[in-house]
């Protein structure tokens, strides 16, 4: 298949028809784990200590965040992730998922369907959440998630995932809204998640 066979239908028609086939919310969505990691270049094997997930950017990624301790946490405060989702990236959280529905990774099968195209797995797409609320101070734990599905992604595009701070809980718990966006800044995911966090094991100390 040619690239231009791949672009006849026009990205508008493809949110038209996204739209139209996704009304639907996903509550306490609590799935991007192992499988999100992975596409993310984190190992799901058996972690050692020296063998903790890089924070640092990588080629494809990038953050920021207006707060950098956790008891300074404030409402108001932001965490942006941005990321481009890659066929490499597709590959790989399909192979860790176990999800190879061909909408994401055959381009002939896609092509006849309403999106006239391949699209991002949507689990994979909400992971960038997930990074996000992961770069908050602190040892984020995820507890619940809500989410709307507003239009599909392509592969090859860079997104950028939005937390604020909106409320500030119990037990170390936050509320946050939660915001997927594309480089037009139209609305991909929005929702509201909630987040406890812990202070960081002191792993030297627990070593002596």
């Amino acid at each position: 298949m040619s690239k231009n066979e791949s672009s006849l239908n026009p990205t508008r028609s493809i949110t038209k028809s996204w739209l139209e086939a996704s009304g639907h919310v996903l509550n306490s969505f609590v799935e991007v784990n192992r499988a999100s990691l992975a596409a993310f270049g984190f190992s799901t094997g058996e972690n050692s200590a020296d063998d903790e997930p890089n924070l640092s950017e990588q080629p494809t990624w990038s953050f920021e965040r207006s707060v950098e301790e956790p008891d300074a946490i404030s409402i108001g405060d932001t965490v942006e992730f941005t990321k481009t989702l890659t066929d490499t990236d597709i590959g790989a959280f399909a192979q860790a998922s176990g999800d190879t529905n061909p909408l994401h990774l055959d381009d002939e099968f896609a092509m006849q369907t309403r999106f006239g195209g391949r699209i991002v797995h949507g689990t994979l797409v909400s992971g960038l959440i997930s990074a996000a609320l992961a770069r908050l101070p602190g040892l984020t734990i995820y507890l619940s998630q809500d989410l709307e599905f507003l239009r599909p992604v392509e592969p090859g595009e860079t997104l950028t995932a939005v937390v604020e701070v909106i409320d500030i809980l119990d037990d170390n718990r936050y509320a946050l809204s939660t915001f997927v966006y594309n480089e037009d800044d139209q609305e991909i995911i929005k929702g509201k998640s909630t987040v406890l966090i812990d202070d960081i094991p002191d792993t030297e100390q627990e070593s002596k």
